[in-house]
């Protein structure tokens, strides 16, 4: 068995082996559906099968570059033609399964797009076959994906981390970026790839067990200093601010802080994530006249 990589930092899947292959080593793998181009990421080793796998190493890859790095032409035609056709879709790599052959022509390629709606591409298809003399498979992928192939910076100054070591994503949620306190505008909690940032993911654990028992904002508290209303919550230095009129608020420790309205009326319990007082309705924020993103695009 060998352990290949389809992306630099994609998952690590199993395929059989054809001899042995080092650490490194670009090898043509035959899938289910198509044979694909990977990178050996765990040398040749012997294991147990209850069964046979689907994928299996074929041989070594030729070293042909990829995807606009003197491919023939192949990218920019596709997005030219694309963009002739007038097709919503968005053409950024191009991997060749089998290299063309003299002159550039001929080859088994696989082209990836991303778009937001059903297209045809049977047009497409057909004049990229002519031009090209090549077998062309296309493949949709989603914007998460595309980040991940094509890479770049990330807000934080370093490079994305889905295109250098994270192996696969995982569901990102808006209640992550409310939980954190961070600023419900798009350009602050989506990343290259347009959704939410996977990196809020990575401390949401911490801020869950941190924010038990805090009140919520919003809440009606007692404090030595009277009553008052929650209207900041420092998770991360366990304060809560109280403003106990108008333009009249102070911050002070969470301990300090006991709820009005105690679960089961008993008092001086500590603040619960649902109480009994009813909630108050509260407007999402909205910064420089956007909405906050849609919590289903994860």
């Amino acid at each position: 068995m060998v352990g290949v990589r389809l992306a630099a930092a994609g998952k690590v899947f199993w395929a059989e082996a054809s001899g042995d292959h080092a650490v490194g080593d670009r090898v043509l793998v035959e899938g289910e559906r198509s044979t694909r181009v990977a990178t050996v990421a765990v040398a040749s080793t012997r294991r147990a099968l209850r069964d046979r796998l689907g994928r299996r190493v074929l041989r070594k890859a030729d070293p042909a570059p990829e995807a606009g790095h003197g491919d023939g032409g192949l990218l920019r035609l596709a997005k030219d033609r694309a963009a002739a056709l007038r097709l919503p879709i968005k053409v950024f790599r191009v991997e060749y399964a089998t290299p063309p052959g003299a002159g550039g022509r001929g080859g088994k390629a696989n082209l990836y797009f991303t778009s937001d709606e059903r297209v045809e591409l049977r047009e497409l298809l057909r004049d990229l076959g002519q031009a090209s003399g090549a077998r062309i498979e296309l493949r949709q992928v989603g914007a998460r994906d595309e980040a991940k192939q094509v890479g770049g910076i990330g807000s934080c100054g370093q490079e994305l981390c889905c295109s250098t070591w994270l192996p696969e994503f995982v569901p990102v949620s808006i209640k992550m970026a409310k939980d954190q306190g961070m600023v419900l505008s798009p350009t602050k909690v989506s990343g290259q790839c347009g959704r939410l940032k996977c990196c809020l993911v990575y401390e949401q654990a911490t801020y869950a067990e941190l924010r038990k028992g805090l009140p919520k904002l919003g809440k009606r508290v007692i404090t030595a200093s009277g009553e008052g209303r929650v209207v900041e919550v420092d998770v991360i230095r366990q304060r809560v601010r109280v403003a106990f009129g108008p333009g009249e608020s102070q911050m002070m420790p969470a301990s300090e802080v006991k709820p009005m309205f105690p679960p089961q009326g008993k008092p001086g319990a500590p603040a619960p994530e649902h109480d009994d007082e009813p909630d108050e309705p509260a407007e999402e924020p909205v910064v420089d006249g956007t909405a906050p993103p849609d919590p289903a695009l994860t």
